[in-house]
């Protein structure tokens, strides 16, 4: 498997700062649901509804992908871009080497990167990024209103920003959403859980 080298100095440190927001966001959207349950936690139908929906993007061969093309297998879903110095590499490397470790439970789940950056990240652009992690992940994007409408039915965050040289880099959730193999919202992936706990909920989503 290819190791992405870290950015160094400044950059590092400004990659690590957006990462720490893009997290304490995705949790906001769980917290923010939870609230309008009025602060309890509510049963587990209810997050299941509050995550997913209905989508059509293409893949990294060109091909239409729906929220229905998914169903029949759980799968990771992962929001991010392919010149991102740090969260995304650092995120697919995790998730591939969690799938590996799976052993043969790993054919069961489908690991999944949708691109936030359809200016720049092309399909054949996400499918020759994808390959650097060593193993089958599905890579998805569309136009703005087609990303859009995956965003919100996820609560993703993320914005363009501006960087030196007239370039940009995209602030984004860095939590990774588990889904059921009916579609179904399970539970989250975040940085901030080991390696031991991340690998027990993928193995509880595809044995359920």
């Amino acid at each position: 498997m290819a190791i992405i080298k870290p950015v160094s100095g400044l950059r590092s440190v400004r990659y690590a700062l957006w990462a720490l927001v893009a997290l304490v966001v995705g949790g906001f959207a769980i917290y923010t649901i939870e609230q309008d349950r009025g602060g309890e936690a509510g049963p587990q139908s209810d997050y299941a509804s509050a995550f997913g929906g209905s989508f059509r993007l293409v893949d990294q061969s060109g091909r239409p992908v729906t929220d229905q093309t998914l169903l029949g297998k759980p799968f990771a879903i992962f929001f991010g871009f392919t010149r991102c110095a740090e969260v995304c590499p650092t995120t697919l490397q995790s998730m591939a080497l969690l799938r590996k470790k799976l052993g043969t439970d790993g054919d069961k789940l489908n690991l999944v990167f949708v691109s936030l950056d359809p200016e720049h990240d092309k399909p054949a652009d996400i499918g020759q990024y994808l390959t650097l992690f060593g193993t089958p992940i599905i890579g998805l994007t569309g136009s703005p209103a087609e990303l859009e409408r995956i965003v919100k039915g996820y609560h993703v965050y993320y914005k363009k920003v501006p960087i030196d040289g007239g370039d940009y880099v995209i602030d984004h959730t860095a939590t990774v959403f588990l889904m059921d193999r009916q579609g179904k919202f399970s539970g989250t992936l975040s940085h901030d859980e080991g390696e031991a706990p991340r690998l027990e909920k993928l193995r509880r989503l595809v044995r359920t």
